[in-house]
C-alpha cells in the first residue's frame, strides 16, 4: 500500500469552540478538509484540478476518533495522508496534533469519482492514473 503525506497547520478560531472552551467535535471534519485541500494544492490534485478534468469526488465515508481536545488559539498540525487503492476512489487518513505534539484525533475519509453527470466511475479516470504516476505511485 503506497502513501503520500503532507503536513499543514491551522489556528483554532473562537467560533470553532463550544461553551466548554474546546473545539466542537464536528469541526474536526472541517480540519480534515483543510488538510485535504492543502494536500491537493501541494501535490497537484486539488478540487479545482479534479473539476477541470470533468469529475467530482464526493465523500462517501468519514470517521473521527477523538483523543484530546484542542482549545481556542491552539496551532494544530494536520498530517494528511493519501492511501493508494486500485479502485476509483481517494482514501485519506488524518492525524491532528496539539501544540505540544500530542495526538488529538485520527480519522479517515473515502471519496469516490463521479463524472459531470453525477454517475459513479467504476474505473480510475485517466487524469488520476496520470497523477498517481507523476507522484511515484505505481499504477498497473
Amino acid at each position: 500500500m503506497q502513501k503520500i503525506s503532507y503536513i499543514s497547520k491551522i489556528r483554532v478560531r473562537f467560533n470553532e469552540t463550544d461553551p466548554l472552551g474546546i473545539v466542537w467535535h464536528g469541526n474536526y471534519i472541517t480540519y480534515f478538509e483543510d488538510g485535504r485541500e492543502a494536500f491537493g494544492r501541494v501535490h497537484g490534485i486539488s478540487y479545482l484540478d479534479i473539476k477541470k478534468n470533468g469529475f467530482a469526488t464526493p465523500i462517501v465515508k468519514s470517521s473521527c476518533e477523538h483523543k484530546l481536545p484542542l482549545k481556542y488559539g491552539d496551532i494544530a498540525t494536520i498530517e494528511t495522508t493519501f492511501v493508494d487503492s486500485p479502485a476509483a476512489k481517494m482514501n485519506f487518513t488524518y492525524k491532528i496534533f496539539n501544540p505540544e505534539g500530542k495526538l488529538v484525533c485520527t480519522g479517515e475519509t473515502v471519496q469516490v469519482f463521479t463524472d459531470n453527470k453525477g454517475e459513479l466511475c467504476l474505473t480510475i479516470p485517466k487524469f488520476f492514473a496520470a497523477w498517481k504516476q507523476k507522484v511515484g505511485i505505481n499504477f498497473p
